[in-house]
């Protein structure tokens, strides 16, 4: 087996070869980071979603008549 080390074309035909390995598991490790990535985004937007929509729910429970009297009021100012 020593003696294929031996044959120079070979040698270099081994070098070419682990040179496209190496290549393909750097392109299939961007793709692995490409796709997480993109998992991150998805979740990132999702969680600006659920804070925006809790935001607005605070809002609305700050806004809301604090008692009859002053919903009443309200409907007649014609504020509600």
């Amino acid at each position: 087996m020593g003696w294929l080390l031996v044959l120079p074309w070979l040698r270099r035909l081994g070098m070419y070869a682990a040179a496209a390995g190496a290549f393909v598991a750097a392109l299939g490790a961007l793709r692995r980071s490409g796709e997480r990535s993109r998992r991150l985004d998805e979740q990132l937007e999702q969680e600006r979603e659920v804070s925006d929509a809790r935001q607005w729910m605070l809002d609305a429970s700050r806004d809301r008549p604090r008692g009859r009297d002053d919903l009443a009021r309200r409907m007649r100012e014609g504020e509600f």
